[in-house]
C-alpha cells in the first residue's frame, strides 16, 4: 500500500469519526427536547435510552459476522449515512412509535459504525506501525465539542429538533459519502486469507476478558461524568444552575486535548504507562469529585478525569489488535460490545447508590473500578506493541 493511501485513508477515517462525534452529540445533548417533543414519560424514557446501546451492541455482534465477507470499510460506507438518516428521523416525528423506530435504526446502525471504524483503526494502525489510534478518537471528541454546541445553539435559539439536525447532516453526510472513496486498511497476506470461523476461532473470550473489563469500566465512568457531572455539582457541591452545565464541556475539552498529545505519550512510553498513567489521574479525579468541599475542586476533579480516561477506551481498541493481529476485526467487533455494556451500567449504578447511600460515596465506585484497570495493564503490552525494537517499527518511510 503506498504512502499517499495510507494518509488519505487515514484522513478520511479521521473524517469519519468526527462526523460521529457530532452526530452522536446532537442526539444525547437535546434528549429533554427529544421527551418534550413526543410526551415521552420519565418513567419511558430510560427504556427508549437503554434500547440504544443493546441494540448497538447487537450490531456490532452482527459485524463481526458480516466483515467476514465484506470488508469493515464497506460496512462503515453504508452505516454511517443510516446513522445520520435516523437522526433526522428522530427529528422529524411526530408520534412516539417513529421516534422509537427512528431510534432503533440509529442504535443498529451506530453499533455497526463504531465497530467498523475502530476495525480500520486498528488495522491502519498496524501499517503505520506506530500509535495513530488515539488521533481518530480525538477527531472524535472534536466533533463531539462541535455537535453540543450546535445542540446549545439549537435550544437558545428555541429551533425544532429537525431544524437544528439538519445543517449538520447536509453538510456532513456528502463530506463523508465522498471521503468513504479514499477508507484504506493496513492488511496483511494473513489477514485476508483467514475465513471468518477460523478468525473467531482465534480470539479466546478468556484472553480477551481483560479489555473487555477494561472498556466497560472506562465507560461506567464515561457515563457517569455525561449523565451526573451536572446534577452533582449543583446539587451535591452547591454550584449555580449556570456553572452546573461546565463540567461536561470542561471534560470534553481535556479529553480532546489528551487524545490530541497521546499517540505522542504511546510512542515514547508505550502504552502500558499511558493507560496505567491515565487509570491513575482518573481515580485521582474520582476521588476530588468525591471529597471536593465546593464547585471550583469538583471542577478540577473533572477535569483530571477527561485527562485520564481519554486514553484509556483507543487503547483498549489498539491493545485488542495487537493481541490478535490475525484476527483483529473480530477481537475489535466483541470488545466494541462492553461499549454499551459499561454504558447500560454505568449511570443507573451511581443514581441507585447515590438515592440509597450517598452521591460521594457513589463517586468511589466507577474510581475503583478505574483503578481495577492497573491490574490489566499488562494486556496493553503484548510483544508486538513494540513493533520489534523500542517502540516505533522500522519503516522505509514515514507515511504521515
Amino acid at each position: 500500500m503506498t504512502d499517499a493511501r495510507l494518509r488519505y485513508g487515514r484522513a478520511s477515517l479521521a473524517l469519519s469519526f468526527l462526523a460521529q462525534g457530532v452526530t452522536f452529540a446532537l442526539l444525547v445533548t437535546r434528549i429533554p427536547a427529544i421527551q418534550d417533543r413526543y410526551g415521552i414519560s420519565d418513567g419511558l424514557l430510560p427504556v427508549f435510552l437503554a434500547a440504544v446501546p443493546v441494540l448497538a451492541g447487537v450490531a456490532s455482534v452482527v459485524t463481526e459476522k458480516v466483515v467476514a465477507r465484506v470488508r469493515p470499510g464497506v460496512v462503515l460506507r453504508w452505516a454511517q449515512p443510516v446513522v445520520m438518516v435516523a437522526l433526522l428521523g428522530v427529528g422529524a416525528g411526530t408520534e412516539v412509535w417513529q421516534v422509537a423506530v427512528a431510534l432503533g435504526v440509529f442504535g443498529l446502525a451506530v453499533g455497526a459504525l463504531d465497530a467498523s471504524m475502530n476495525m480500520m483503526g486498528v488495522s491502519l494502525q498496524r501499517a503505520y506501525g506506530r500509535s495513530i489510534m488515539l488521533g481518530f478518537h480525538a477527531a472524535y471528541s472534536l466533533g463531539g465539542i462541535a455537535g453540543a454546541s450546535m445542540a446549545w445553539a439549537g435550544a437558545h435559539w428555541d429551533l425544532s429538533l429537525l431544524v437544528s439536525y439538519l445543517p449538520a447532516v447536509v453538510v456532513l453526510l456528502p463530506a463523508v459519502l465522498i471521503g468513504s472513496r479514499w477508507y484504506a486498511e493496513g492488511r496483511t497476506a494473513g489477514d485476508a486469507v483467514a475465513p471468518g470461523r477460523a478468525q473467531a476461532a482465534s480470539v479466546p473470550f478468556r484472553l480477551l476478558l481483560p479489555l473487555c473489563l477494561v472498556m466497560a469500566f472506562a465507560y461506567i465512568g464515561d457515563s457517569t461524568v455525561s449523565n451526573w457531572s451536572a446534577k452533582y455539582l449543583q446539587d451535591v457541591l452547591g454550584g449555580s444552575e449556570q456553572l452546573a452545565t461546565v463540567p461536561y464541556n470542561v471534560y470534553m475539552v481535556t479529553t480532546l486535548l489528551g487524545r490530541a498529545v497521546g499517540d505522542l505519550g504511546v510512542r515514547r512510553f508505550g502504552a502500558v504507562a499511558v493507560v496505567r498513567g491515565g487509570s491513575v489521574l482518573a481515580a485521582v479525579g474520582f476521588g476530588v469529585v468525591a471529597v471536593a468541599p465546593g464547585a471550583w475542586w469538583g471542577m478540577l476533579g473533572f477535569t483530571l478525569l477527561g485527562l485520564g480516561l481519554c486514553v484509556i477506551v483507543p487503547q483498549t481498541f489498539a491493545a485488542a489488535g495487537r493481541m490478535f493481529p490475525g484476527a483483529s476485526d473480530v477481537a475489535v467487533a466483541r470488545l466494541n460490545v462492553f461499549n454499551y455494556v459499561g454504558f447500560l451500567v454505568g449511570s443507573p449504578l451511581v443514581g441507585a447508590l447515590g438515592d440509597a447511600w450517598s452521591y460521594r460515596g457513589a463517586m468511589l465506585v466507577p474510581m475503583v473500578l478505574v483503578l481495577a484497570t492497573l491490574l490489566y495493564a499488562r494486556s496493553f503490552g503484548a510483544e508486538p506493541a513494540r513493533y520489534g525494537g523500542g517502540h516505533e517499527r522500522a519503516r522505509a518511510a514515514d507515511v504521515g
